[in-house]
């Protein structure tokens, strides 16, 4: 079974004076919803846009894996351990910052950025932070966050009709990046989510080109 949540839906966020947009899948910040604080490892999903030279300023996280996918743009990031990348489409950003850590994220390109922050809860509290940038992950290759019993798969179907089968997994969340797909009778667009729990022998079909985000949760 799942449930579906629409890309307007979503709470709206961010400081638009500031030329920053946000888009709220979940409880988060003044937006409480004690109804919707998670689904399975994910507390947070956010869609992120930034205008030219706006960002957000360096501040603390704890207790949470943050993985990041760029839509458009670049996306600068810098952290107090001292990690410095340019994170571009197609790359998945890992910021873990197990008992605390700094980070600050801008838009330094000349256009826009556009970019959906997931947040996941670790198994266990505490360690070391860490941060990694994988560049040009491929379709085939799930990339895994151990630390929330999780996996990022992303699937980027070319053509209509083209079949996407799900991980099978206690609780998987799919979100549509760009396109559609369908998921047996509900299609989905730009921003729609599923949040599917019991998802042996379903796929998702490709109403044409499209970019999904697919998070597999066995914890």
């Amino acid at each position: 079974m799942w449930t579906i949540q629409r890309a307007g839906e979503r709470y709206r966020g961010g400081d638009a004076a500031s030329g920053i947009e946000t888009l709220h899948a979940f409880s988060f910040g003044r937006y409480y919803d004690p109804d919707n604080l998670r689904f399975g490892a994910i507390l947070a999903c956010n869609e992120e846009r930034l205008a030219p030279g706006s960002g957000f300023d360096e501040h603390p996280h704890s207790r949470t894996e943050i993985v990041t996918w760029v839509v458009e743009g670049e996306l600068t990031h810098r952290d107090s351990t001292g990690h410095t990348a340019v994170v571009r489409p197609g790359d998945v950003q890992h910021l873990c910052a197990a008992a605390g850590v700094r980070h600050e994220e801008r838009n330094d390109g000349d256009g826009p950025l556009v970019f959906v922050q997931m947040w996941l809860a670790p198994k266990e509290p505490g360690g070391k932070p860490s941060y990694e940038v994988v560049r040009g992950i491929a379709d085939a290759t799930p990339y895994a966050v151990p630390a929330a019993a999780a996996m990022l798969h992303v699937r980027r179907p070319t053509t209509p009709g083209e079949r996407l089968a799900l991980p099978t997994a206690p609780q998987v969340y799919a979100h549509v990046v760009r396109g559609t797909v369908r998921l047996e009778a509900d299609e989905l667009g730009p921003g729609d989510a599923a949040r599917i729990t019991g998802s042996e022998n379903l796929e998702l079909v490709a109403g044409g080109p499209a970019e999904v985000l697919l998070w597999e949760m066995n914890g």
